[in-house]
């Protein structure tokens, strides 16, 4: 699997009988995040048999509740699975002073070691790379400091065409495998030469997931995303409600279908969406107004792309 999406939360504000606050799991080139983390979160992690000990990076778009008063329930759980590994926790400042003093009052110490990663800047900055993918925050405008996030894979090497190669009867050896590898072309004893393309095999194009909590309608926001494959927008209003934007720094459907076509991204994911709709088909029809490829998030829904 090199990219899969799993929504565990998607709607605003509380939590009602089958309406999760904003929560979701990525897999990504073989790596594992939680990103947000609603009240709930780890009830829909067990009843959607993701693995607790998969989750070592945990990603908070912003401190308002519907978005982080799951972290505290998590993180003493894993405690009580008697976790060793260390936890890294990526959010604004102030996501460590509220956890661990949430910690102290109730004599909850972990013996695990908790990493806390506390974003200030309002530029895009990288704040996670391994070998495989770096995530970079796309900054927000929302009442309070938030900022997205852009899960990146990391190009994976190129292959040698083993059986074009072969066709060469023994002229191309292992010794040539690195020029290879490296770009070049091979000049064969007769002085023909031997394009590069046809002795490799280039990798499939690295996948990347933009996540897009709330915020209200920002195009700035548009060459940082540009082309992601997957893109996760908050749509929490409709049109009718446009108004309601600009005091609680949120966007409509037919916004986030904007954001969508002016980064040109492969698929369009919408969520968060306000409880005074009944229908959130609604939410889909408007934004496919202005681009055609949409999802609605629900949550056990799966969005993939495999190489």
């Amino acid at each position: 699997m090199s990219l899969q999406v799993t929504v565990l939360g998607c709607h605003s504000a509380t939590p009602r009988v089958n309406a999760h606050p904003t929560s979701q799991y990525l897999e990504i080139n073989n790596r594992h995040f939680l990103i947000d983390c609603g009240e709930g979160t780890q009830r829909q992690l067990r009843k959607y048999k993701i693995g607790f000990s998969k989750i070592n990076h945990i990603f908070i778009s912003h401190l308002h509740g519907d978005h982080f008063f799951g972290l505290i329930g998590l993180i003493a759980t894993f405690g009580i699975l008697n976790r060793e590994k260390e936890l890294h926790i990526y959010g604004p400042k102030g996501i460590k002073e509220i956890t661990v003093l949430q910690l102290k009052l109730t004599k909850s110490w972990t013996r695990y070691a908790i990493v806390f990663h506390e974003l200030t800047s309002k530029e895009s900055e990288l704040i996670f790379e391994d070998d495989k993918v770096t995530v970079h925050t796309i900054p927000l405008n929302h009442r309070v400091y938030t900022n997205g996030f852009l899960f990146k894979e990391k190009e994976k090497p190129r292959k040698l065409h083993i059986g074009n190669i072969e066709l060469y009867d023994g002229e191309i050896n292992t010794a040539d495998y690195h020029h290879i590898k490296a770009g070049k072309d091979i000049t064969l004893s007769t002085g023909e030469i031997v394009p590069n393309s046809e002795l490799i095999i280039d990798p499939p194009k690295p996948k990347s997931y933009a996540f897009c909590s709330d915020t209200a309608y920002k195009p700035a926001i548009v060459p940082i995303i540009k082309n992601v494959d997957l893109l996760y927008h908050e749509a929490t209003f409709l049109k009718d409600r446009e108004d309601l934007c600009d005091k609680t720094k949120h966007s409509t459907a037919e916004q986030a279908g904007n954001i969508a076509k002016l980064a040109n991204v492969k698929k369009l994911i919408i969520g968060h969406y306000s409880s005074r709709y009944a229908n959130i088909q609604d939410f889909k029809d408007e934004a496919q107004t202005v681009f055609e490829n949409v999802e609605l998030a629900k949550a056990g829904e799966q969005y993939s792309y495999k190489n």
